[in-house]
């Protein structure tokens, strides 16, 4: 029977690039001149650091373009609150990968409820669907795609 995966996964190879974009970016812009305002990455939370709120916003708008530029989707960056404290700020950005079994309930249950005769079963961080036909795969990963589930699902390990 074939089957397919749905990830959301993302290249952690590309976002330590996008990081390290950013600070040279940080260091060649003139309205940072003389702050120490840098991006740090550990695992998968990227923490801004500035000297204000404004350039925390700036720094924000930075990480996104080389983010984009880089090919990681902006749909799994989830912003944290910007903590001030006297005169510096600093704000966590969570990248986040793998399906929360919340949105794997949701894919479930958006294909049940789809005409298509498929089984969907949840392993671990990722979907497994199954089905008899190819066609009514490639018509399931349109209907995943036009859920509009909130993260970048990626569609791997097709089997005939």
């Amino acid at each position: 029977m074939p089957s397919f995966d749905v990830v959301s996964e993302i290249d952690t190879h590309e976002l330590t690039n996008a990081v390290d974009q950013a600070n040279r970016e940080l260091a060649n812009r003139y309205d940072f001149r003389g702050s120490d305002a840098n991006v740090e990455m550990n695992d998968n939370v990227l923490t801004l650091h500035a000297d204000n709120e404004f350039q925390i916003k700036q720094l924000v708008d930075i990480v996104y373009t080389k983010l984009a530029k880089r090919g990681i989707d902006i749909d799994c960056v989830e912003l944290g609150k910007i903590e001030a404290s006297g005169f510096k700020a600093r704000q966590n950005i969570t990248i986040r990968h793998g399906i929360d079994t919340e949105i794997a309930k949701k894919i479930v249950a958006l294909l049940k409820t789809s005409p298509l005769k498929l089984q969907a079963s949840i392993q671990g961080d990722k979907v497994r669907v199954t089905g008899k036909k190819k066609d009514d795969l490639q018509a399931a990963i349109a209907t995943i795609r036009g859920g509009k589930l909130g993260l970048p699902m990626q569609f791997e390990n097709f089997r005939d």
